[in-house]
This record gives C-alpha cells, structure tokens and sequence, in this order.
C-alpha cells in the first residue's frame, strides 16, 4: 500500500523539481521554439554556470545565486558572440541544418573538455548555509536546495514572459521566425534580434546553472542527462511557450518524482518521454503550442 506522506512529498518535491527544468529548458524554448536554432550545446552552457557559480563561491565566498545574477550580462556577451559565429559560418550561407547542428555538437565538446581539463572528472559543489536545511509544512519535508531554485525558477519564467509580451524587442523576437520580411519593411534587423534572442538563451541557461548546484554536485559531463529533456519539455510544452515550457517542467517534475520514489529513478526518463509520446499523439502543436 501506498503511504499517503511519500505520495505528498513525491509530488510537491516533483513540482520544486519542475520549476528548475522550467528554468533550464527556457533558453531552449527561445532559441528552437522561436529561432529554429537546434543549439544542443544549450546544457554546456548550464553547466559553465554551474562552475562559474562553483568557482566564485570557492575563491571568493560569492552565494551562488548572486553569482548568477552577476554573471548574466557576461554570458550575454557570450551568447552574442557564439551566435555571431554561427551566423556568419553557417546561417548567412544556407547552411544551417546540418553544419550548424555539427557547429554546436562541437561547441559542446569544447566546453566539456576545457572543464574536464581545469577541474576534473571529480564531483564540486558550493557552500552556503542554506544548502542543507529545509523545513515541514504538516508531514511534508522541503529542502531549500530545491525550494529555492524552483521560485528562481518561476521569476525568471514570468520575467521573460513579460519581456516577449510586453516589449518592442519581446515581440520582435516571437515575429523574428514567423515573418522575417515583413520586419526589414518595419526597419527592423531580423539577424540583430535573433542576436539578442540567442544571448538571451545564453543568458538564461549560465543562471539556470547557478541554479543547478545549489540542487546537487556536479561534473562537467553531467549536462548531457539534459540534452534530452530540455528538448523533450519545449516540445511537450509547445514550441516557443514559457508558459507552456513551465507547465511542462512541472509535469515532467512530477512524473519523474513519482516514478524515481516508488519504482526507481531508472524508470524517470522512460515515463517522461512516455508522456511526451502520449500527449503529442493527442496534440501535435504541445500542451499550450499553437
């Protein structure tokens, strides 16, 4: 039989699980949901953050979400220029399907590497006093390491909700792959708002990495157990969606707490993309896609 307290901690530990994949896929959400960039070094990028964040708290005593937020602008200026890289080599000439896929592979393998080379295969993690608390609400446990960057999380999704929606370059960014053209007759640059987009992504992902070791220790390898459900949770959500990228951590959160608690975290991956299957042979366009 199963116990009604693991039940309730499975479940709200799968929603605090689900704003920080929310977190993490968001910059997949802009950059194939609105882009059409497949930027499968997206992970890398997270787990640079992560040892960014790792190395400010190591040498400096920095809090690791504070780094975070420090660090976005310089991650942004990463993003523009990875982004102009993969414009003048690939997108400019046509080319972007295939070579620009192999362009962030390699991309991926270089950042992986240079962390293998400065820091190992060992396990890091940061310090803060907060890491290893937590507090009951009735028979339910929340850990801040979890609760934390779940309401990270939630801000950072509701800002960039606000930004698409609310701002001139917001809503140039959702036009940028619907309509190209008609934003050159309204003078604007189409390549220079998929700049911005792209460093956004960027941007987002170096936090959302911040966020991830506050959750747990990490390697530089780790980011590849993302590749997969980032892209799995933007689809499922519906392409281009923050709310729906949410809606769909969350979902994917739960299913796999669930899944990891009462029959091992083995199964997790399977029943997500099981999901994933079962709602898109319902609703091709995702839960909130259009």
């Amino acid at each position: 039989m199963v116990s009604l307290d693991l039940l309730l901690n499975a479940i709200v530990a799968g929603i605090l699980l689900g704003g920080f994949y929310a977190a993490v896929s968001l910059g997949i959400s802009v950059s194939f949901g609105l882009l059409d960039i497949v930027n499968i070094a997206h992970p890398a990028f997270v787990i640079l953050g992560s040892y960014t964040a790792y190395a400010m708290n190591r040498f400096a005593g920095l809090d690791p979400l504070l780094t975070g937020l420090l660090f976005t602008p310089v991650f942004y200026a990463l993003g523009v220029m990875v982004y102009r890289l993969y414009y003048l080599g690939f997108e400019r000439k046509g080319e972007e399907s295939l070579r620009g896929l192999v362009f962030f592979f390699g991309t991926l393998f270089i950042v992986e590497v240079v962390l293998l080379l400065a820091y190992g295969v060992d396990y890091r993690m940061i310090e803060a006093d907060y890491v290893g608390r937590s507090f009951h609400i009735g028979v339910v446990g929340i850990a801040f390491r979890l609760l934390l960057p779940c309401l990270v999380g939630l801000m950072i999704t509701l800002a960039l909700h606000l930004f698409l929606s609310r701002t001139f370059y917001g809503r140039a960014i959702k036009a940028v792959s619907q309509d190209s053209q008609a934003l050159r007759l309204m003078g604007v640059n189409p390549v220079k708002i998929k700049r911005i987009a792209f460093a956004l992504s960027i941007a987002t992902a170096s936090l959302a990495g911040a966020l991830l070791i506050l959750i747990g220790p990490v390697e530089p390898s780790i980011g590849r157990e993302y590749i997969g459900r980032v892209f799995a949770i933007v689809v499922l959500g519906g392409m281009g969606s923050i709310s729906g990228t949410l809606v769909a951590g969350i979902i994917l959160g739960i299913a796999e707490s669930l899944t990891s608690t009462f029959s091992g975290p083995s199964w997790a991956p399977a029943v997500s993309f099981g999901i994933l299957l079962v709602v898109l042979a319902v609703r091709p366009a995702g839960l909130l896609g259009r």
